[in-house]
């Protein structure tokens, strides 16, 4: 299975919010996101589900993905915000995994958590040397069981900017 990490687009500063969680997009960042997303569907990327963070910059971005066709199934995924602990999805993974036929995932998150994960998922433990751009993406192709974290497949790092040029 393919699970695709997706990091928000670009962001409100954050002096302009009391709340770190109530940041938006900005324009440039919703269209920004809005491009990647069309980009993507146009490469004939479909994701099964979509699990987003519970930041309103994360759920903005996950519906910008889902509005433009890459799914029809988005759901908000709290261990999605920042600092959320990667054994409650592996945890919700191989339930959902092994419950139908699932070919993709996507992802909707933060930095440097995303990067983490996909370290942690990949080589077994984060290293902190992946970053994940705004609206960049990291894929990942899993392992048959959740046994083999850190045996996972890295097949996609990119950034919006490499992928609407």
């Amino acid at each position: 299975m393919e699970l695709y990490l997706i990091r928000h687009g670009i962001a409100a500063d954050r002096q302009a919010y009391a709340n770190d969680q109530d940041r938006p997009l900005t324009k440039k960042g919703h269209q920004q996101t809005q491009q990647v997303a069309q980009q993507l569907h146009e490469m004939g990327m479909q994701f099964d589900q979509i699990l987003t963070s519970p930041l309103v910059r994360a759920q903005q971005t996950a519906e910008i993905l889902q509005a433009v066709g890459l799914s029809s199934q988005l759901e908000e995924f709290t261990p999605l915000a920042p600092g959320g602990p990667l054994g409650e999805w592996v945890s919700w993974w191989s339930q959902w995994s092994y419950s139908a036929q699932r070919n993709s995932l996507a992802l909707v998150g933060h930095q440097p958590d995303l990067g983490d994960w996909a370290e942690t998922l990949v080589w077994g433990g984060a290293k902190q040397k992946l970053v994940v751009k705004k609206a960049g993406i990291i894929g990942v192709k899993l392992p048959e069981t959740e046994t083999q974290i850190g045996k996972s497949e890295l097949f996609l790092l990119t950034s919006a900017k490499w992928l609407l040029n």
